[in-house]
């Protein structure tokens, strides 16, 4: 089976659950605390993993306890882990996510700035094999190397966009044949009166589809076939919303490689999403292949 290549960021995640978020800052008792992988292209790569699929992620870790574990969560989905390159002396990106009744969130996270961006040693040989490469923005040397020799090879291209992806945005979509942005990035990205023209503006880069996630909202998007819908979120008791948006991806990125038509994909994908959103922590609540196929066969 050949593989779905994930390239971008990788964390540790601390979350605490927490009853509501205080008025002022104050001292709060945590109701539940785990330790959870996190990163948004590790997440997907998670969802990818988790549903069966051949998956690689291609980031970078410190050599510390934190790093560890990383390296750990993700092969516990599945995920390989070969090129997860690991650099004595870094320190590996953490965060804390405080999450409360309604399952809303606060991340806070850390990034070592010295972390080594080079990615001269990534093996894009392999790129030539994948049934798709995908990219979170966050390294951006990996993500310009990924993506020149997945447009050269002829793979599939996914760019994951969301905030934080500044000015490199524009020269991915270039590159890019599937584009799906948080509601916040895409309102940076695209400003207009409407989701319909903000994603007119992403397809008029070049994309082949545009999509949008907001939430309850659920998932809208347009292709440049002229072909466009809506996929309303997937009704479940939400407990945790972290990763909901990297589970969309991953189980999008799924949907394509089984040939999935566009309005499918984006149902699987809400469905992926959905079901993260029931248990805590960005990757407890990804359902494995056989859970996926019994939720959407509940909602026929």
């Amino acid at each position: 089976m050949r593989p779905i290549i994930c390239v971008g960021h990788a964390a540790l995640d601390h979350v605490y659950r927490i009853e509501a978020f205080p008025p002022a800052p104050m001292k709060v008792r945590s109701l539940e605390h785990i330790e959870s992988g996190g990163g948004m292209a590790s997440n997907a790569a998670a969802a990818i993993g988790r549903l069966g699929a051949t998956v690689e992620l291609w980031s970078h870790i410190g050599a510390d306890e934190a790093g560890v574990k990383i390296r750990k969560f993700l092969e516990a989905e599945g995920v390989d882990v070969r090129h997860l390159k690991t650099y004595q002396g870094a320190r590996s990106s953490t965060s804390a996510v405080i999450v409360d009744g309604k399952g809303e969130r606060l991340i806070i996270g850390e990034r070592d700035h010295a972390m080594p961006m080079d990615a001269g040693w990534l093996p894009l040989d392999r790129i030539a094999g994948a049934a798709a490469v995908l990219s979170d923005l966050r390294w951006v040397e990996g993500t310009r190397a990924a993506f020149a020799e997945a447009r050269a090879r002829g793979v599939t291209i996914m760019l994951d966009g969301d905030v934080g992806g500044g000015d490199v945005t524009a020269e991915f979509l270039c590159l890019a044949d599937y584009a799906i942005f948080s509601g916040p990035a895409l309102d940076d990205f695209a400003p207009g009166p409407g989701d319909a023209q903000r994603l007119a503006c992403v397809l008029a880069t070049g994309v082949r589809q545009a999509g949008v996630t907001r939430g309850a909202e659920g998932y809208s998007w347009a292709s440049a076939d002229g072909a466009s819908g809506h996929q309303p979120a997937a009704p479940v008791n939400a407990v945790d919303t972290t990763g909901a948006g990297d589970a969309f991806h991953g189980g999008f990125a799924w949907a394509l490689m089984q040939w999935c038509e566009q309005a499918e994909c984006a149902r699987i994908a809400a469905a992926v999403a959905a079901l993260k959103c029931q248990r805590l922590g960005a990757r407890s609540g990804l359902p494995t292949l056989a859970e996926l196929k019994s939720f959407l066969a509940s909602e026929k």
